[in-house]
């Protein structure tokens, strides 16, 4: 098992070394929103503080974690759909999907790296805010969350792995990409607090993952709760990786089995 992870390790890795720029631009792009935000929290934070007394009240600090841990559902929704893409463009989805590998293991072990790569993204947008911007981070409770980050990357991968399987079948087009990570950033309190958006919109919101996963977040870094102190965030999580995860896999076995049966595995 280890020489498959490390396999698929090597392979992502190569390929993102590949595009020497990209990192530069991707670095340079973090450093530039952290200063847009940095700024329009100069401007109307003020405003926005009396939403924001449960997270410490700072409008900056409330979005910085919210941009950063975003990067987590990009990486959930993209990761799986990309690697069936790029192996049906490049003809190797179905070498892959032919070896004794299971079917499972491939598409876990295939978003590693991408969930490696955001994770160093976002300590970088924390280590940016709390180096030259004064976000305190001093009071964090690591262990909170460690235990809502994975239960973040399972829920948010749920979701990705039933995009893969749309891609598996469909090659273009997606509607839970484009459905989810919408709803997402709009009603998941990635920008501004959900209590500022009328009821009906705060109910949509709560049956989103990632205002959960956001809340916790927050909660845990700034305020420096305890996992039993994020229960009411910790269990809706849980609920969603219990249920869509095992749905997801499911859903793709189904993909695979279908583009098989027509032939249309190594179609782009």
């Amino acid at each position: 098992m280890f020489n498959k992870i490390y396999a698929f390790i090597k392979r992502d890795v190569t390929i993102a070394t590949s595009y020497k720029l990209s990192f530069f631009l991707r670095f340079f792009g973090m450093f530039f929103s952290i200063l847009v935000f940095y700024f329009i929290d100069k401007l109307f934070g003020s405003t926005a503080t009396p939403y924001l007394m449960d997270y410490g009240g700072d409008y900056f600090s409330f979005v910085l974690i919210g941009i950063a841990f975003t990067s987590f559902l990009w990486a959930g929704l993209k990761s799986f759909s990309k690697v069936i893409r790029r192996g049906q463009m490049m003809g190797t989805l179905e070498a892959m999907l032919i070896t004794p590998t299971r079917i499972s293991t491939i598409i876990l072990f295939s978003s590693i790296w991408s969930f490696i790569a955001t994770s160093v993204t976002a300590l970088l947008y924390l280590a940016i805010g709390g180096l030259f911007f004064g976000v305190d981070l001093g009071s964090a409770n690591i262990l909170s969350t460690a235990i809502v980050l994975v239960l973040t990357i399972i829920a948010f991968s749920s979701f990705g792995i039933l995009s893969a399987s749309f891609i598996m079948i469909y090659k273009e087009g997606d509607p839970i990409n484009w459905l989810f990570s919408s709803s997402s950033t709009l009603l998941g309190g990635v920008f501004f607090p959900i209590e500022v958006m009328p009821d009906w919109l705060q109910s949509i919101s709560k049956i989103l993952p990632i205002t959960y996963s956001l809340d916790a977040m927050r909660l845990a870094i700034l305020k420096g709760y305890a996992p039993a102190a994020l229960t009411h965030d910790i269990l809706p999580l849980i609920g969603f990786s219990a249920i869509v995860m095992p749905l997801a896999i499911v859903s793709f076995y189904l993909a695979v089995n279908k583009a098989k049966m027509n032939g249309s595995l190594t179609h782009y």
